[in-house]
């Protein structure tokens, strides 16, 4: 990821809705949650939901699939994953360190 990603990447987080969304899938799992499931948990207005779901998706953080009439939305896992590696690249100035062997066990 370069540091222009990551940039966009955490712009599209810096929303508290944006965030909690975000956090939502993470814990829906691969499978993901519809939006007007994502709207009623987080007691959003579908239209405002509307729009941080395009968010998110245009930053690469969600993935969006039909599923009959409804779409689904779920976290990328992958795209989470490269913000992580991005950030702590240069951990503990690149000598190997816990820290980032709990997060890519955590990640996995």
């Amino acid at each position: 990821m370069q540091s222009r990603d990551a940039v966009r990447t955490l712009a599209a987080l810096a929303h508290d809705a944006r965030l909690a969304v975000f956090k939502l899938l993470v814990e829906a799992g691969p499978g993901g949650l519809a939006a007007g499931a994502i709207a009623q948990s987080l007691a959003i207005a579908p239209s405002a939901l509307s729009f941080h779901l395009k968010e998110l998706t245009q930053a690469g953080l969600l993935t969006a699939h039909p599923d009959g009439r409804r779409i689904l939305y779920a976290a990328h896992f992958g795209a989470m994953s490269a913000l992580i590696a991005h950030l702590t690249a240069n951990c503990c100035g690149g000598a190997h360190c816990d820290l980032t062997d709990t997060i890519a066990a955590d990640c996995a």
